[in-house]
């Protein structure tokens, strides 16, 4: 498809020749690939295709072309155009977007939960009526799927990792409240299996997916496969929803997809920013909703019945979670910021620390990175 739209964009172009650049699916080996281009001031690739938490730290190295005006600004979802802010510089356009989804049984529950005790009880009493095994699955493992399942359930608390200025809020009550039901869930109620501290994506897909869960939280790349009554015991029996608050939060959404940005050492940059634009123009992704069944980054095209013929998924439940999608923390050292909170997290779940030390200790450790890159007075994205 991508081959296609590129096509016709030469098209339009006839004096330009426009190529592919294939880059390893696995994102760490991409933006490895990417740091080794842009730090040696490569010209090509003149067009980039970032992973969210990526366009902070590539423009605070200088890599990526400032984009001065976004056509349309208001018709894409917020949270993903803030996301690809630094410093109040727009540096990449949304292609496409991913949302944190809670997948519920329509088959066990008259509708999905409203509330994050309301969420607790039912899952509570879908197993203590032998109807299910585990009452929510999630990604627990130690990798950054861990840190997104732990944003979602931080806002639905009230709580944040950085606040507005940048500074470090993750020790704060709410997250400690936050962390501390996500260890409850897994040992006092026992409603998540302690098994999901292993878990990534397709691991919690299956079980969810084989009738063993009655919540899930998970992308919504999954929706289809569970429609599949070929592999899915639960075909035409899921629903999905945002994250449901708890008691002073909000519910929520953990932001994801991917971005267009531009090499700042592009010799064509005039027509590297037609091509972003042509990418990112309403007709090309609802081609890419048709055919790669991606969320589209606009939001005006969650009301058009092409996008509905497009995408199988419930779009009123999907666009609900869209607008309240909360991205990671907007800062170039993200990806060092994740590891250290994601070792903390997995120690505080298994039961190696206490909530409260865990993320005091995370906290600690966040703040001194951030000195170190000059980022103590972190400024507004």
């Amino acid at each position: 498809m991508i081959r296609q739209q590129l096509a016709r964009f030469a098209a339009l172009h006839p004096e330009t020749r426009v190529d592919l650049r294939i880059t390893p699916d696995a994102a760490d080996q991409r933006h490895q690939l990417y740091v080794q281009w842009l730090n040696a001031r490569a010209a090509e690739p003149d067009v980039l295709q970032l992973d969210i938490i990526w366009t902070a730290e590539f423009a605070a190295a200088g890599w990526l072309e400032p984009l001065e005006v976004l056509p349309d600004a208001d018709d894409f979802f917020e949270a993903a155009v803030e996301a690809n802010r630094w410093r109040g510089t727009l540096y990449a356009v949304p292609w496409f977007v991913d949302t944190g989804l809670i997948y519920w049984r329509t088959d066990l529950f008259e509708g999905p939960p409203s509330t994050l005790d309301q969420l607790r009880r039912a899952a509570l009493d879908a197993m203590g009526t032998g109807r299910v095994r585990d009452g929510l699955v999630w990604q627990g493992a130690r990798y950054e799927g861990l840190v997104t399942v732990f944003l979602e359930h931080l806002v639905a608390f009230g709580g944040a990792i950085l606040d507005e200025h940048g500074s470090v809020i993750v020790d704060r009550p709410p997250a400690v409240r936050a962390l501390t039901f996500m260890r409850n869930s897994i040992g006092v109620d026992g409603i998540v299996p302690a098994a999901a501290l292993t878990w990534q994506e397709e691991q919690t897909r299956f079980a969810f997916q084989n009738g063993q869960a009655a919540f899930m939280r998970n992308w919504p790349y999954a929706w289809a496969l569970l429609q599949d009554a070929e592999q899915s015991t639960v075909s035409g029996r899921v629903g999905v929803a945002p994250f449901p608050p708890a008691d002073g939060g909000v519910a929520s959404a953990a932001l994801g997809g991917a971005q267009l940005a531009i090499n700042r050492s592009t010799q064509e940059p005039e027509l590297a920013r037609a091509l972003v634009e042509y990418l990112t123009a309403p007709e090309q992704m609802l081609e890419r909703a048709r055919v790669a069944g991606q969320l589209p980054a606009r939001r005006s095209l969650y009301a058009t019945p092409a996008l509905a013929n497009a995408l199988s998924m419930p779009l009123a439940d999907v666009v609900r979670a869209l607008e309240v999608t909360v991205p990671r923390p907007v800062t170039p050292v993200y990806s060092e910021l994740s590891e250290l909170l994601q070792v903390h997290l997995h120690r505080a779940l298994s039961g190696q620390e206490e909530p409260a030390a865990a993320l005091n200790d995370a906290a600690a450790e966040i703040r001194a990175l951030l000195a170190r890159a000059g980022l103590e007075e972190g400024p507004t994205p």
